[in-house]
This record gives C-alpha cells, structure tokens and sequence, in this order.
C-alpha cells in the first residue's frame, strides 16, 4: 500500500519535471522526494517516470496513472476544506463546569471574546464548586485544580501549577502587617468557608493548628477572595487566581507537596467534537495567554 506522501510527489515531479523543483514546492529534501518516488514505484510495481539527465519524464503508465493521482489529491482538498469549514462553523451548546472563583474572576473576558470569535457557540456554565462526572455527561469540559484528575475517560492539559496558599490585603497588610512564617499567622484571623474547597481548606487548618483562628464563613470560594479583599482577614486561595489580584499580597510560600495544577479537560468521547474541540483550544490559549502575563 503506497503512503499519501509519495502519491503528492510523484504529482509534484509530474507536474514540475524534476525532484527539486517538487522539493521546493512541498517545503522537503530532494533526497525526500526521490525516495518517495522509488517507494511509489516499489509498492505498485509501476515505472513511473524515465531518469533523464534534463529530469523526470513521465512514461505512458505514469501518464496514465496521473489522471487518478490528481482526482485523490482534489477529493484530499476537498476533505480538508469541508473540514475546516466545519471546524470554523462549529455552533451548538458546550456546557463548561469550573469553581465559582475561576467563573467570577478569570473567565468572564476569556468567554466574551469566545463569544465575539465563534458567536456559533453557546456556554453553559456551571460554577459548583463540586467535581462533576465528564464520563457520566455531567459537563463537556471542566477546568479543575487538582493534583492528577480523576475520572473515567478524562483527557486534556495542565495548564500551569496552581498552589493554594495564604492571602491578605494590602490595606490589612499596612493595618497589622504581613505574617511571613506558619508560626506568625496564628496571631490572625482567617476567613473560612468556600463550599468545595471547605473540606481541605478545613484540613489545612486543623493541620497548623489554625482552625480556631477562623473568623468567618462564607459558603463560596469567591466568598473567601471577596472577604480578603474586604481586609476582614487572612484566607488561603488558589495562586493562579490570587497572584493575579493587585490588592491581594501572598504571606507565606506554599509547600511543594500541597501544590495542585490548572487543568482543562473533556472525555475522551468528546475531544474531536467540533464544537468541544473549538472551545478546549480557545480555552487552552488563553489560559495559557494568562500564565505568560499575556
């Protein structure tokens, strides 16, 4: 069975009467081309072209087969473009599911000027701070922050390292300072809560010795970052949200082992779906837009 490769140089050869000038038309060695040519030659058992000192020259059975070569080549454009016009008309719903602080914060820019590139596609957004199943249809794609995903069938990206440590405000930082060190935040209050994230945020305390210290509860994620903007107190947020906040200052360096990744992912079901395909890559770029200061 001969390659695709070697059926568009013996067109390009027939075409401009020598390997290097089909070289040069499809951006590859010389030396490529001719072995193309010979590979072509070997597995249909055809000669195709007579070595002549001028070039290469079509022989009858090379003329005759290039009549079928061209209608391959015209049927392999016309695949391509139907496929790029559907990848460019993608329309339909993708229902996305990312945290609430991820919803408030980062996407809302990156999903308005979605909307003005592919105004095909409609978003769903699901803000629960709860894991939904991809597998079981819950949501086309979510973006996660997580050590290593789970779930059945998941692929995708990380996008960057998202450690979540401890934040305050500027204005509370001038009002009582910035504690540098595990031992120096007990003498703070913290800002508890945020649904989802309660569980390991609640663990991280109880693990210092801090629980005490809370303050306050809010029942979201953005609850936590619009209390520490309030300068009510201390709280530990997602960095990649937190980072990006110019009135918010990081206290202390997160631990290597509690670091988690951005992810953005679908099932594995969904990755060549058009409309899921289009959204996963425009995500992705500008994510990763964000983590290079873009």
């Amino acid at each position: 069975m001969y390659d695709w490769n070697d059926l568009k140089a013996f067109l390009a050869v027939a075409e401009t009467g020598s390997t290097l000038s089909a070289a040069q038309a499809l951006r590859v060695s010389q030396t490529t081309v001719a072995r193309r040519i010979a590979a072509l030659e070997a597995a249909t058992g055809l000669n195709l072209f007579e070595r002549r000192q001028a070039g290469y020259a079509l022989t009858p059975v090379g003329e005759a087969m290039l009549e079928s070569a061209a209608a391959v080549r015209d049927a392999a454009d016309r695949f391509s473009s139907a496929a790029g016009a559907s990848s460019r008309d993608a329309g339909g719903t993708v229902s996305l599911t990312a945290m609430e602080i991820f919803a408030v914060t980062i996407l809302p820019p990156i999903l308005r000027d979605l909307r003005a590139a592919h105004p095909g596609i409609q978003i769903q957004l699901d803000t629960s701070d709860e894991q939904r199943d991809l597998a079981a249809g819950a949501a086309d794609i979510a973006i996660r922050s997580s050590k290593q995903p789970t779930g059945a069938g998941l692929v995708g990206r990380r996008i960057t390292d998202n450690p979540w440590t401890v934040y305050c405000s500027r204005d509370y930082a001038d009002r009582h300072g910035i504690p540098h060190s595990r031992e120096q935040l007990a003498a703070h209050p913290f800002i508890g809560g945020g649904g989802g994230v309660w569980k390991p945020y609640q663990a991280w305390l109880q693990q210092y010795g801090l629980e005490e210290s809370v303050v306050m509860q809010y029942d979201s994620a953005s609850g936590l970052l619009a209390g520490v903007r309030s300068g009510m107190g201390l709280s530990v947020l997602p960095a990649f949200i937190a980072d990006r906040e110019p009135d918010l200052i990081r206290c202390v360096p997160p631990k290597t082992e509690d670091t988690t990744g951005l992810w953005l992912l679908t099932n594995e079901r969904l990755r060549r779906v058009p409309r899921v395909r289009l959204v996963l890559d425009f995500l992705a770029a500008q994510l990763t837009k964000l983590v290079r200061g873009g």
